[in-house]
């Protein structure tokens, strides 16, 4: 897909969202307000923590890339995150993040932005980076995606990515007990257009705006990191479900991977280079006597 091509359709996706969110508020804020009206409240669940601890998130500084209302950023934030920042393209989700950061009584910011355009001020200037589920496959371009969050990092810094696994996509979802149909090949490149909307919490029937997806096999996610010079750190694969569809496949427990936490190190600045003491009677790069690399055994 070309750059042009790859804008239009991350324009028309941010389209359906921005017409989602209001709808998503109805069905959903309300319960979230109260809920994070309690200081103990969190939606993180213990793989999440699990990794974020190990990370020490504690004191760090942390954006969330694709963050719809912020409802995980907060969370995080109560694990005593220091200064959180969540990007999303769609403004109602965006103000969404305010609302409940107010409520939650939150320093977290939300920024409006496209996943590709984060303003410049914040590039280089976050400890860990997270993605969570279902940010991936709205990309058609996942090395130009990762590229661009790559960027919010700063050296040293961790990318943390908690997804549904994408084997998932071979198989039509479905509710619990419900049939195991075959799909797509895993490797298959169609774009998936949705035409029935983005309501997975109502399931509303509205006059909806395409969006179309994309699916990444798992080598292509993890490539497209390295290929913006982070190094992986930790790959771990669950048989957990973690989304709003695919009940059939949990319920069947065929033993598929589930989801998976990736997680990305970006690399530390060069150490500075150490000034060896030169003279005539040692080597140019160490400290060794040129007379052992010149004499011959005996």
């Amino acid at each position: 897909m070309s750059d042009k091509d790859a804008k239009s359709v991350m324009a028309q996706n941010l389209e359906a969202w921005e017409q989602v969110a209001p709808i998503h508020a109805r069905h959903n804020q309300d319960n979230l307000l109260k809920a994070f009206s309690d200081p103990g409240f969190t939606l993180l669940d213990d793989v999440a923590i699990g990794v974020l601890k190990a990370l020490e998130v504690a004191d760090k500084d942390v954006a969330q890339v694709c963050c719809n209302n912020g409802r995980e950023l907060i969370c995080i934030e109560r694990l005593g995150a220091a200064n959180c920042v969540g990007f999303d393209g769609a403004e109602g989700f965006v103000e969404q993040g305010r609302e409940l950061a107010n409520a939650a009584g939150s320093q977290a910011r939300f920024v409006c932005c496209e996943a590709h355009a984060f303003p410049p001020e914040y590039h280089g200037t976050f400890d860990i980076v997270l993605i969570t589920i279902g940010v991936l496959s709205w990309m058609p371009d996942i090395d130009r995606f990762m590229a661009s969050v790559t960027r919010l990092l700063r050296p040293g810094g961790a990318l943390f990515i908690y997804e549904h696994h994408p084997i998932l996509f071979m198989f039509e979802p479905g509710p619990p007990k419900g049939p195991i149909v075959w799909e797509l090949s895993y490797f298959d490149k169609s774009p998936y257009l949705e035409k029935d909307g983005l309501d997975y919490y109502g399931g509303e029937s509205y006059d909806a705006k395409p969006a179309t997806s994309f699916s990444h096999t798992m080598a292509e996610i993890i490539m497209s990191g390295v290929k913006s010079g982070l190094r992986v750190e930790d790959f771990t694969e669950y048989p957990t479900h973690i989304s709003n569809t695919w009940y059939n496949l949990e319920s069947a427990e065929l033993g598929l991977p589930m989801s998976y936490t990736l997680v990305f190190r970006a690399p530390d600045p060069a150490p500075p280079l150490v000034s060896r003491p030169r003279g005539p009677y040692l080597d140019a790069n160490a400290n060794i006597p040129l007379w052992r690399h010149t004499c011959s055994k005996v």
